[in-house]
């Protein structure tokens, strides 16, 4: 983990709630895809966890919902310049994928899988990116993983656009090896309950430290209960345990 300031060079809508802001800084300790940063607001007295979409040597790409006042007061930045933690959570391991892996990602669940495919195909892996959403005016970033070669499939909840249902319904006609999936918990458990392999599973959860000094965001799993800031936020399929 690292802390360093920041420089907004970008921050723009792609939906009506969804923006896409870019950080110039010190990147160097965000090392796999699947990592997030932690980003202090002004006047707000918990930092904003936040997946990590893209990186290079000099910026951040990341991927945010407007649904409170922090997030609220995130859009309306331009060219501040902000602190942030770097380099937390484990991230996805590419080593157990095998030659076909499916990416399934729900809203803002998709964001990490951007970077995740594009480490697949870097290590010559023919990836299936499944983008799920209630509607085609939430969508976004389906032409970006085209553009990566990843071959894309799209679900709308009420059949505006792609294949009408949920992740798991397009997953149904996916012939793959391994499974990556982020989103929010009921689809998590809908795709730990379909896939037919083994797979990763990155979860959302909000966070007090964001570093693994409080319980506040813990999973159980057969070891007992992991920090999602920490130990996670991604968890292995057959490790977790799901609350009822």
């Amino acid at each position: 983990m690292k802390q360093g300031l920041f420089k907004i060079t970008k921050n723009i809508p792609l939906t009506d709630s969804v923006y896409l802001m870019v950080l110039e800084g010190d990147t160097s300790d965000i090392t796999v895809p699947g990592q997030f940063i932690n980003i202090k607001l002004d006047g707000q007295f918990l930092r904003r966890p936040i997946s990590v979409c893209d990186v290079s040597n000099k910026d951040v790409t990341i991927i945010y919902k407007v649904v409170g006042h922090g997030t609220e007061l995130m859009s309306g930045y331009t060219n501040e310049t902000i602190d942030v933690l770097t380099g937390l959570g484990n991230g996805y391991d590419t080593s157990l994928s095998g030659d076909r892996p499916v990416l399934l990602g729900g809203g803002v669940g998709v964001p990490p899988l951007y970077l995740l495919a594009k480490k697949l195909i870097e290590e010559g892996k023919k990836p299936s990116v499944i983008l799920g959403f209630n509607t085609k005016n939430e969508i976004f970033y389906e032409d970006e993983f085209r553009r990566l070669g990843a071959d894309v499939y799209v679900t709308t909840v009420d059949g505006s656009y792609g294949i009408k249902g949920f992740v798991t319904d397009a997953l149904k006609s996916i012939d793959y090896t391994y499974f990556y999936t982020c989103g929010p918990e009921p689809m998590l458990k809908a795709v730990h309950k379909a896939s037919t392999t083994s797979g990763q599973l990155s979860f959302e959860e909000r966070m007090g430290c964001g570093f693994g000094a409080c319980m506040g965001c813990s999973c159980k799993t057969l070891t007992g209960y992991k920090r999602i800031c920490k130990e996670g936020p991604v968890m292995l399929k057959e490790e977790i345990l799901w609350e009822k």
